[in-house]
C-alpha cells in the first residue's frame, strides 16, 4: 500500500503540535438546573428532576486542551482564562474529556507484566479493546517471554467476559477460552470494587507511561513515520526495563510452562462479497480492491491494525484496517491503483466521489485538485486529476510526483498535465551493439569423430 498522511503517527501526550481538542461544556448537576430554573422544588419534584431526562444548562466558554495532561491542571487553566466560572464545573469537565478521549483520543497501549520478576511486554492498540488487540498483545508477550504462566488475570474487560448481573457468575467468551486453553492459562480476572488486587500492576504501568513520557521528551519530537516506528520505540523502552529485571526474569522462566508447538489464531475471520464497486464493506468502513476480484467471495482475516483477504487459500492482499468516524458515518480505505482505470474512462465521477478524499495517495494530490478546480473549472480539472494519478500508478513515480507537485503550487503555478508526462517518460536508450560469431560446423565433425573412437 502507498504511504498515505494517515500512516504518519504522533505518540500520545502534548506539545506544541499535538492533538487539540474543542469543548462544549454543559452542567447537568441538579443544583446549577435548579439556579437557573429558578424554582425550589419539593421533595418530589427533585426526585422528577433526578429521574428525567436533565435538560442542557447554559453554554459555558470553550477550553482548547492539548494531549493529555491530568484533569486538575485542565481545570485551572480553564478557571484562569474564565473567572466567573464556579468549582461546580470541574466534574463536568472531567467527563467531557474521557467521552472525547474515547472517540477522538490517541492510540493507547495495552501492557502485558508479571508482578514477581517484572518483565512487561507493551502493545499498540488502534481501535480500543477487543478480543483481537487483547489476543494479538497477549500471544506476542508470551513469545517474547518464551514460556507461559498458570494464570491470565485481566480487568473486567468486556472483550474476555460478559458480566450478566450481580448474581451471575463468571462467565468467559468462547474464543478467550480457547486462546488461554491453547497455551494452558486459566483465565482469571479481578473481582469488580477490590482494588488492592490490581496494586501490583496499576502502579508498574504508571512507571512504563513515565518512561515513555520521559523517553519522548528526551527525543525532542512526538513525530514518527509510521506505525511500526512507534511501535519499534516502544519496545525499545520496554526492553531496557526487561534488561535491568534480567535476573528475576530467569528466576521465574523456572516457574512458567513451555510454549505450545505453534501459535493460535489471534484475529477473527470473516467471508466478505466483493461488489461491482471493487469493493467491500466490513465494520461499516469501505475497503476497496481490484476489479479482478469482483464477484468473488473472500476470506478476511481481521487483526487490530490490518486485514488480511484470502481468496480460497490464496493470499490476495493486505490492507490498512480503517476506522468509522467520529460521527458513526462509514470510514473508507481506498487505493487509487484499484479504481483508476474506471475513473480514465468516467473521470468526472471523481467530483461527487463519497471518498474523494481518501482517493489520494498524498496531500500533495489534493492541493493539486483543489487548485485546479479554483483555476480552470470542474471538467478539466477532474480530467487532470485522473491523468496525474494514472502517471503515478503506470510510471510508478508516486512519491516523485508528489514532491513535483508540491513545488509546483509553492511556486503559485498550476500543474500542466502534459509538461509532467513528458517529464516522467522513459528516458530513450540507445539499443547496446551485440556480436554473436559462429562457430565453424566442422567443429561437430571433429567431436563426433572424438565419440567413435571413444566407443
Amino acid at each position: 500500500m502507498p504511504e498515505r498522511a494517515a500512516d504518519h503517527v504522533k505518540a500520545p501526550g502534548r506539545d506544541s503540535l499535538g492533538h487539540r481538542c474543542v469543548f462544549f461544556l454543559h452542567n447537568y448537576s441538579l443544583r446549577i438546573e435548579r439556579q437557573y430554573v429558578h424554582v425550589d422544588p419539593t421533595a418530589a419534584q427533585i426526585e422528577r428532576l433526578r429521574t428525567r431526562r436533565r435538560r442542557r444548562g447554559p453554554h459555558l466558554p470553550i477550553l482548547e486542551l492539548h494531549g493529555n495532561g491530568p484533569h486538575p491542571f485542565r481545570f485551572e487553566e480553564l478557571c484562569r482564562r474564565h473567572p466567573e466560572l464556579g468549582s461546580g464545573t470541574r466534574r463536568t469537565l472531567e467527563r467531557r474529556i474521557r467521552a472525547w478521549r474515547a472517540v477522538n483520543g490517541p492510540d493507547r497501549e495495552v501492557i502485558f507484566r508479571l508482578p514477581f520478576s517484572g518483565f512487561e511486554h507493551a502493545h499498540v492498540v488502534l481501535g480500543g479493546e477487543s478480543f483481537v488487540a487483547l489476543a494479538e498483545g497477549l500471544q506476542n508477550a508470551l513469545w517474547s517471554l518464551g514460556w507461559v504462566p498458570e494464570q491470565h488475570r485481566s480487568g473486567s474487560l468486556s472483550s474476555a467476559f460478559r458480566n450478566l448481573g450481580a448474581d451471575a457468575k463468571e462467565d468467559l467468551t468462547t474464543r478467550y477460552e480457547a486462546f488461554c486453553g491453547h497455551y494452558g492459562m486459566t483465565p482469571t480476572r479481578n473481582n469488580p470494587g477490590v482494588s488492592h488486587e490490581n496494586g501490583s500492576i496499576e502502579s508498574a504501568h504508571g512507571h512504563l507511561k513515565r518512561a515513555l513520557a520521559d523517553a519522548l521528551l528526551k527525543r525532542a519530537s512526538r513525530d514518527f513515520d509510521d506505525l511500526p516506528a512507534w511501535r519499534g520505540f516502544v519496545d525499545e523502552i520496554v526492553g531496557r526495563g526487561n534488561a535491568r529485571n534480567a535476573k528475576r526474569i530467569d528466576q521465574e522462566r523456572m516457574a512458567l510452562k513451555k510454549l505450545p508447538v505453534c501459535k493460535t489464531a489471534d484475529y477473527e475471520e470473516v467471508n466478505v462479497d466483493v461488489t461491482t464497486s471493487s469493493a467491500f464493506t466490513l465494520c461499516k468502513v469501505f475497503y476497496s480492491v481490484s476489479s479482478r476480484l469482483i464477484g468473488h467471495r473472500l476470506r478476511v482475516r481481521l487483526y487490530d491494525d490490518r486485514l488480511e483477504c484470502f481468496q480460497g487459500a490464496t493470499h490476495i492482499v493486505t490492507l490498512r484496517r480503517g476506522r468509522t468516524l467520529p460521527n458513526g458515518k462509514h470510514g473508507h480505505v481506498i487505493d487509487y491503483r484499484h479504481v483508476i482505470h474506471s475513473l480514465r474512462r468516467k473521470p468526472m465521477a471523481q467530483l461527487n466521489l463519497v471518498y474523494r478524499a481518501q482517493l489520494f495517495p498524498r496531500h500533495a494530490y489534493a492541493l493539486a485538485f483543489d487548485a485546479l478546480l479554483a483555476g480552470l473549472g470542474e471538467r478539466y480539472a477532474c480530467r487532470a486529476m485522473v491523468g496525474l494519478l494514472a502517471l503515478a500508478h503506470e510510471r510508478a513515480c508516486e512519491a516523485e510526483l508528489g514532491v513535483v507537485l508540491q513545488t509546483t503550487l509553492d511556486d503559485g503555478i498550476l500543474p500542466d498535465l502534459k509538461a509532467l508526462i513528458e517529464r516522467f517518460r522513459p528516458k530513450g536508450m540507445a539499443l547496446p551493439i551485440v556480436v554473436v560469431t559462429l562457430p565453424s560446423l566442422a567443429i561437430y565433425d571433429q567431436i563426433a569423430a572424438t565419440v567413435r573412437e571413444a566407443a
